[in-house]
Order: C-alpha cells, then sequence, then structure tokens
C-alpha cells in the first residue's frame, strides 16, 4: 500500500471527491512521471511507445513476451484503486520475484496504457485501440474535451506526434501473453482474488436533442421547443430497456448555453450500455433510440445519434485462465460489465484478467476500495502467475 500512498495526493477533486486523472492531463503526465521514476529504481527499461502506452522492460525486449500492467488515468471523481492498483502490483510482483530469486526466460514487462476510461476525450482504451487499429488515428487525433482540446494536440504537447499513432505491429507483436490486475467493480469475489471469464458488449452513444433556444421567463411553454425535455425522458428510456441483466446508464448531460434563465438551444446526452451479448445490447439500445426520437417528435426538436465506441462481448483465453487457475490452486471465474484494455488485446493476443475484493462493490467512485490484505494477495498471484508464464 505504500506505493498507492505515494500517488494519494495526485490528482484529488476537491469538488468532486476521489480522484479525476485523465489522458495527457498534468496530473496524469505526473503520475507518468512517477512510474518511470519506479521503473528506473528497479531497473526496468521504461521506453513510450508511439500511442502513448509506456513499457517498463525486465532485460531486453523481445517477441513472445510477457505482459502485465494497467493505466494510471481515471474517471471524473473516480476512486483510488482503478488502474493504479494493477500498475503497483504489476511493479511489486517484479519486486517478490526478484525475492524469490527468478530470472524470466521470456522476456517481461510491465505497459501503462494511455487514456483507458476516456474520461477526457469520450472513447475508452484509446491506447489499447491504437496499438491494435481498433481506432482510426484520425478519429482518435481528433476527439476533444470538455474545453475544446483534441487528443492530437494534447498527445503533441507531451511529446508524441499524432501523425506516428495508429496500429503499431512491432508493439503488439512483441506481446505473448497479457495478465491485467484490477480491482473489481463489483460484488461477485467471496475470496481475495479471481479471474475473468468474460466483459459484456458495451458502448457509448451520443444523443443530440436540437430545438429553439429561448427566454426562460418570456417565452411560453406552448411555443416552446425545449431539448431537455426530450433530454430527460431518454434517461427515463434508459432504465426501461435496462432488463434481463442489461444495463444501460446516462451518466452526462450537457445543455447550451447552460445558463439557468434560459432554454436549451441543444443538449446532448451520452448513454453507455451494456448487455450479455451483441444482440440484446443493439436491441437495448434500439429500443431507446426509438423512444428518444419519439419524445424529440412530441417536442417538435430534431435529434442526431452518434455511436462513439462500441465493443462486442470478449471471452479470455480459456486455456490461459486454466494455467493462471492451475497455478494458483484453483480461484473462481467471473463474469464483469467493466471494460478494460485486457479486452481490446484479448482480439490479438491470449489475455487474463486478475481480480482483487471489493467488499464495497462501489466503483467509479471515491468509496471504492480493497483491503490491505486483499491487495497483497494480488501482489502474491500476479507473481507466481507471471512466474508460470516467464520461466
Amino acid at each position: 500500500m505504500t506505493d498507492l500512498a505515494d500517488i494519494a495526493d495526485v490528482g484529488r477533486d476537491a469538488r468532486r471527491g476521489g480522484y479525476s486523472r485523465h489522458g495527457f492531463d498534468h496530473v496524469e503526465l505526473e503520475l507518468r512521471e512517477w512510474f518511470v521514476a519506479e521503473a528506473t529504481r528497479r531497473g526496468l527499461d521504461v521506453r513510450p511507445d508511439r500511442n502513448g502506452n509506456l513499457w517498463a522492460w525486465w532485460g531486453a525486449p523481445g517477441p513472445d513476451a510477457v505482459i502485465t500492467g494497467s493505466h494510471l488515468d481515471s474517471v471524473p471523481g473516480g476512486g483510488a484503486f482503478d488502474g493504479p492498483l494493477g500498475v503497483v502490483a504489476a511493479l511489486q510482483a517484479v519486486d517478490l520475484l526478484r525475492v524469490r530469486g527468478f530470472q524470466p526466460s521470456r522476456p517481461l514487462a510491465v505497459v501503462v496504457f494511455v487514456e483507458e476510461e476516456g474520461g477526457r476525450f469520450g472513447v475508452a482504451c484509446l491506447g489499447s485501440r491504437l496499438m491494435t487499429g481498433a481506432i482510426a488515428p484520425e478519429k482518435a487525433a481528433a476527439l476533444t474535451d470538455p474545453d475544446g482540446v483534441s487528443f492530437g494536440d494534447a498527445a503533441r504537447a507531451a511529446g508524441f506526434d499524432p501523425a506516428r499513432m495508429g496500429r503499431d505491429d512491432e508493439a503488439l507483436g512483441l506481446v505473448g501473453q497479457f495478465v491485467e490486475l484490477h480491482v473489481e467493480q463489483g460484488r461477485g469475489l467471496t475470496v481475495p482474488v479471481g479471474l475473468a471469464s468474460s466483459i459484456l458488449a458495451h458502448g457509448r452513444w451520443r444523443y443530440t436533442f436540437t430545438g429553439e433556444g429561448n427566454h426562460a421567463g418570456a417565452t411560453l411553454v406552448e411555443d416552446r421547443r425545449d431539448p431537455m425535455l426530450p433530454a430527460s425522458r431518454l434517461v427515463l428510456a434508459a432504465r426501461a430497456a435496462a432488463t434481463g441483466g442489461a444495463r444501460a446508464t446516462v451518466g452526462r448531460i450537457v445543455p447550451n448555453p447552460g445558463g439557468t434563465n434560459v432554454i436549451a438551444s441543444s443538449v446532448d446526452v451520452w448513454l453507455d450500455a451494456r448487455a450479455g451479448d451483441d444482440a440484446r445490447t443493439r436491441e437495448v439500445v434500439a429500443q431507446i433510440t426509438e423512444a428518444a426520437h419519439a419524445a424529440a417528435g412530441d417536442e417538435g426538436c430534431e435529434l442526431r445519434v452518434t455511436e462513439e465506441s462500441y465493443g462486442d462481448t470478449v471471452y479470455f483465453d480459456t486455456g490461459l485462465a486454466a494455467e493462471i487457475s492451475a497455478a494458483l490452486g484453483g480461484v473462481p471465474a467471473l463474469p464483469t460489465g467493466a471494460g478494460h484494455d485486457a479486452g481490446i488485446l484479448a482480439a490479438h493476443v491470449p489475455t487474463a484478467m486478475l481480480f482483487v475484493r471489493n467488499p464495497t462493490g462501489i466503483s467509479h467512485a471515491p468509496e471504492e476500495f480493497a483491503e490491505a490484505d486483499d491487495c497483497a494477495a494480488g501482489v502474491v498471484a500476479l507473481a507466481t502467475t507471471l512466474e508460470r508464464l516467464a520461466r
């Protein structure tokens, strides 16, 4: 827990509580400097790739490497464990392996992916998506944060050339297996450590309702074309569609111009939808979209729907999971509704995830928590896994 304590004051959000750490902002850049220092202190060779991800190598880089790691960014007002726990555990697993006298026979590295949460630029797992070609570099570069700064400009300011970003077969070709440790984001675990079996299909959609801006006091209700009304009905439609294990969430609404005494001229609403498979997820979104169009029509507004990101159901490599479970003496496997860089890489290389128990089940919020003993068990499990794979 000492390493987590070292960064406990970096990126605290006084307004929201918790932490706000976003890709290539000054907070995340400070955390990246911390990682470089910690990895270098351990004798690891830190090398950035052209998409902004950091790789810390134990020995010389080479093909068929065993890779572990996670991310350092957060959602707005997120918890202390989501992301950083996986990075800290990876560094401490290296420490533990050295205490054991282990020397890897296969190349081994700790990676930190950039902008996993999508908290600044709206698309999750940008670093791994760019590396694997899951997002076009031109599209990624054009993404903007709430202040209008593009991902391309932010990357350039951080020392990366957006013109060189995109699918990186050289980096991807080094990865033989990838194992990510993460705090569990639910209450599925009753023991300290478990494995992920799958990730729900999930995506993000932006609904833009356009009406007519006007004066809140001088405009009669019957004369209004207020986009906030269909936006509000979308929130209710999302809850109504989330049945049978599906999840649909509106976590962000932005009216324009946003004045208290102003009828908005437009409202942007972001929908996060997830379900057990592609068909069910698409069905949920279609139901919500149909309700949104009807609501827009009732108020005389227009609606534009944009799919900002999407990932189909991910099933982690069963052979790798079985090997890890055997190394750990048998641990439970459970599905997760949360997306991860491991889920992006799973389409290209054998991938697995270790979960550390979360007694509250809360994540993406300041109350996110894991016991120190469970975190330590996670480090031991990760070290044992890396030893099994890299020997």
